[in-house]
C-alpha cells in the first residue's frame, strides 16, 4: 500500500509502549472528527492495541484544555496547535477545530518519525492563511498537464468520482495543511462553465461535504465570459450593472448549496481566455466586480496574473514576455478590493527549470497576493524524470526581493500559496511514486516556507519507505533537481522543449513561434539582454537587485542567459568558456541519471516489488530522455559554434 497511502503508511514502525493502547478522548463534540482521525492513524502502527483508558490522549481547544486540565499550553495563531506528552496523558490542543486536526496529523507524523517521547512538547502554526491546491482537471476526465492518469473528479462530461478515494485524498491534503482545493482547470470550457448553476451545484455540494470535515474548502474556476456564454446577456463588461447583477444571482445560488465555498479562480485575458481588456477595462475593474459579489459570503477571488501577449512577433526584439505580469499589475497596486488575491507565478515566465523570482513579489505594497507554484512537472520531467521540486522552492523562499525574503513575507505581504497539483487516478496518485514527495513538499513549504528541502526529503522518505532505505532515497531526491537542470536547457535558457508537449529537447521549437519564449541563439552568442541596454526587465527589481542581475559577473550562473546575451567564448567562474560549460553539464547530467538508476537498483531487496519496478521503469525512461537532451543540445551548439569539446567526447 506504499503507493495508495503515500506518506501515511501502515506497519512501518512501532510507537512508544505508553501509547500502545492509549485511549483517545475528544473533549467537545466539535473535536470528535479529529479524535477519530487519531484513532484511525494510531491503528496504522505495528504495536497499537485496543484502547485502554489507563493512558489518555485528550483532544480539544487550547483554552478549554488549559481550564480543565491545567496543561499550561500556550495560545497559538489561527489553525495553530500544541502537543504535550505527559506521564499519564497526552494533550493535542488547537487554537480552533482546524488547528486541532492539524495537531493530530502532526502527532501521527512525529510518531512515524519516532520523535515522540515522554516530556515531548511541540507547537506550530502556519505562516500564512492561504494554502491552496489547483487542479487543471477537465470535465471530460482528462487532466491538462496531468501525468498521473485521469481526473479524480470527472469522467465523460460528468462529475463522477469514487467517494472513498476522494476521502483519502482529502486526508492526505489535510495532513500537509492544505485548506482549499479548486477542482477544475482555469481554462473553463463546455460544461464546466455551468458549475455555478443549479444543474451542477448539488453534485459539487456533495464533494464539498467530503472535504469539509478535513478543513478543506472548495474552490471552482469560473469563466469571465460566463454572463454571455451561459447567461444570455450578450456582454461580460464588468462595469455593466446587468453583468454584476447576473454574477450576484450566481453567487447567491452557489452559496445556497455550498455555504463555505472558498471562492472563485479566474484566468482572464491570457492565452485567448476572455477578460476585461475586451471591453477596454482594467484587471482591477474585472476582479473588483466579481470580488464585490463574493464578499458578503466571505469568498475570495483568486485572479491569476499570468497575462501576456501570446501572439508576439519573434522579429520584434523590444517585446519581452518576462516583463508582462509586472507591467500589467504593478500600476494597479492598491486598486483591488481586499478579497481579491492576485495569484502570481513564482517566476516571470512559466515554471521553467531556471528562472528568477517574479519582481512583483514585494513590489506590490497595497494588494493581497499569493505565490503560484507548479507541482505537476510540466517542464521538469512530467513525472517520468525524477525531479524533486522542493530543492528549487527552497531557493525561491530564501530569495531576497529587496523588500525581504519570500519566507519572511509569508503571512505579511504574501497571503499564501497556490499550486497546480500532480495527482490523478494512477494507483500511486502521481505517476512516478517518488513524485509524491513534490506534493508532500508543497504542503510543508506552504505551511512553513523556511523549511529545508533536505528535511522534507528525509521525512517524506521515512514516512513512505521506513528508516532502512530512507537515507538513500532522500539523497536521490536531493540530487535529482541539479541533475535534471544539467541535462536540460543551459544556464537560464528557457523553452528548449518540444512545442505543446513540453517533454524532450527541441532547441528551436519555440524560437520563431508567437509565444514569445526566445533565446535567439546564433553562431556568435545566445541569450536575451534584459538589462537597461536591452529590454529593461532587470529594472523591475529593487535597485540593488536590479544592479546585481544586470552585471554578468555578479548574476547567478544558473540565470546568466536569462538576463544576458553572451558570446560562446565568455569565461565562466570555473575558468571554462560558456560553450564548454554547456557541453560539460549535459554530459554530466546524463551520466548522473545512470547513477540514479544504479542506486535505485541497489535497493531492490528492500522495496516492495511493484514500487521498485515502477520507479525503475521511470528511471530507465529518464535515462533515454537525458541522453537525448545531451546529444541534441550539445550537437546544436557544436554546429552553431564549430567549437569542439575540450575532452573529445562524442558530439554528433
Amino acid at each position: 500500500m506504499i503507493e495508495y497511502d503515500c506518506w501515511m503508511q501502515s506497519g512501518l514502525t512501532t510507537i512508544p509502549e505508553f501509547l500502545a493502547s492509549a485511549a483517545v478522548y475528544a473533549h467537545e463534540p466539535d473535536y470528535e472528527f479529529a479524535a477519530e482521525e487519531l484513532r484511525r492513524g494510531l491503528s496504522r502502527f505495528k504495536n497499537y492495541e485496543k484502547e485502554n483508558p489507563k493512558y489518555k490522549i485528550i483532544i480539544g481547544a487550547i483554552d478549554l484544555v488549559n481550564f480543565v486540565f491545567e496543561s499550561g499550553i500556550k495560545a497559538q495563531k489561527p489553525e495553530g496547535f500544541s502537543i504535550a506528552v505527559h506521564e499519564n496523558e497526552t494533550f493535542i490542543a488547537g487554537q480552533d477545530v482546524q488547528g486541532t486536526l492539524y495537531g493530530v496529523y502532526q502527532f501521527l507524523e512525529l510518531l512515524g518519525l519516532e520523535k515522540i517521547t515522554l516530556g515531548f512538547e511541540y507547537s506550530d502554526a502556519p505562516a500564512a492563511g492561504l494554502r491552496v491546491i489547483n487542479h487543471w482537471d477537465n470535465v471530460t476526465g482528462d487532466v491538462e498537464r496531468g501525468y498521473a492518469g485521469r481526473s479524480l473528479f470527472f469522467n465523460e462530461n460528468r462529475i463522477e468520482y469514487d467517494p472513498s478515494r476522494i476521502e483519502q485524498y482529502a486526508r492526505l491534503m489535510a495532513s500537509i495543511g492544505i485548506n482549499a482545493i479548486s477542482i477544475n482547470g482555469v481554462n473553463v470550457r463546455g460544461i464546466a462553465q455551468h458549475f455555478i448553476t443549479e444543474e451542477y451545484l448539488p453534485d459539487l455540494a456533495k464533494l464539498a461535504d467530503i472535504f469539509r470535515p478535513f478543513g478543506i474548502r472548495l474552490l471552482i474556476s469560473v469563466s469571465f465570459a460566463a454572463p454571455y456564454t451561459i447567461g444570455g446577456l450578450g456582454t461580460a463588461d464588468p462595469l455593466d450593472p446587468a453583468v454584476a447583477e447576473w454574477w450576484k444571482a450566481r453567487c447567491n445560488a452557489v452559496y445556497r448549496f455550498i455555504p463555505d465555498m472558498a471562492g472563485f479562480v479566474v484566468k482572464a485575458d491570457s492565452e485567448h481566455e476572455p477578460g476585461p481588456f475586451e471591453y477596454g477595462r482594467t484587471h482591477a475593474d474585472g476582479a473588483n466586480m466579481l470580488a464585490t459579489v463574493l464578499k458578503p459570503y466571505g469568498g475570495l477571488l483568486y485572479w491569476r496574473c499570468f497575462v501576456y501577449n501570446c501572439v508576439q512577433d519573434w522579429r520584434d526584439k523590444s517585446v519581452d514576455r518576462a516583463r508582462a505580469a509586472y507591467d500589467h499589475f504593478k500600476p494597479l497596486d492598491g486598486t483591488f478590493t481586499d478579497n481579491v488575491i492576485l495569484q502570481i507565478k513564482h517566476g516571470p515566465y512559466d515554471f521553467q527549470v531556471s528562472e528568477p523570482v517574479s519582481p512583483l513579489f514585494g513590489a506590490l505594497e497595497n494588494t493581497r497576493y499569493a505565490m503560484e507554484l507548479q507541482i505537476t512537472q510540466e517542464y521538469t520531467g512530467q513525472q517520468i524524470d525524477l525531479c524533486f521540486l522542493p530543492w528549487m522552492w527552497e531557493k525561491v523562499m530564501h530569495f531576497d526581493t529587496g523588500y525581504g525574503t519570500i519566507r519572511e513575507m509569508a503571512g505579511r505581504q504574501l497571503d499564501g500559496f497556490a499550486a497546480v497539483t500532480n495527482v490523478g487516478l494512477d494507483t500511486n496518485w502521481t505517476g512516478h511514486t517518488l513524485a509524491q514527495a513534490n506534493l508532500y513538499g508543497y504542503g510543508k513549504i506552504a505551511w512553513n516556507p523556511g523549511l529545508s528541502a533536505e528535511k522534507i526529503a528525509h521525512e517524506w522518505a521515512v514516512l513512505t519507505f521506513g528508516t532502512g532505505t530512507a537515507p538513500e532515497i532522500a539523497q536521490m531526491l536531493m540530487d535529482s533537481y541539479p541533475i535534471y537542470r544539467d541535462y536540460n536547457a543551459p544556464f537560464g535558457v528557457c523553452f528548449m522543449v518540444n512545442p505543446h508537449y513540453h517533454y524532450g529537447p527541441n532547441p528551436e521549437g519555440y524560437e520563431f513561434d508567437r509565444w514569445g519564449t526566445y533565446h535567439r541563439a546564433d553562431r556568435r552568442a545566445i541569450g536575451i539582454d534584459r538589462t537597461p541596454s536591452g529590454t529593461g526587465y532587470t529594472e523591475q527589481y529593487a535597485p540593488a537587485l536590479a544592479q546585481h542581475f544586470a552585471d554578468p559577473a555578479a548574476c547567478p550562473e544558473d540565470l546568466l542567459l536569462f538576463f544576458h546575451r553572451l558570446p560562446y567564448e565568455f569565461v565562466m567562474k570555473n575558468g571554462r568558456t560558456l560553450v564548454q560549460n554547456i557541453y560539460d553539464t549535459h554530459f554530466a547530467g546524463a551520466a548522473a541519471v545512470q547513477d540514479l538508476l544504479d542506486r535505485w537498483i541497489a535497493l531492490k531487496d528492500h522495496l516492495e516489488k511493484p514500487v521498485f519496478e515502477s520507479v525503475k521503469n521511470r528511471l530507465e525512461r529518464q535515462l533515454k530522455n537525458a541522453e537525448q537532451w545531451r546529444d541534441v543540445i550539445n550537437t546544436y551548439f557544436y554546429r552553431k559554434t564549430g567549437v569542439a569539446d575540450m575532452q573529445g567526447r562524442i558530439i554528433y
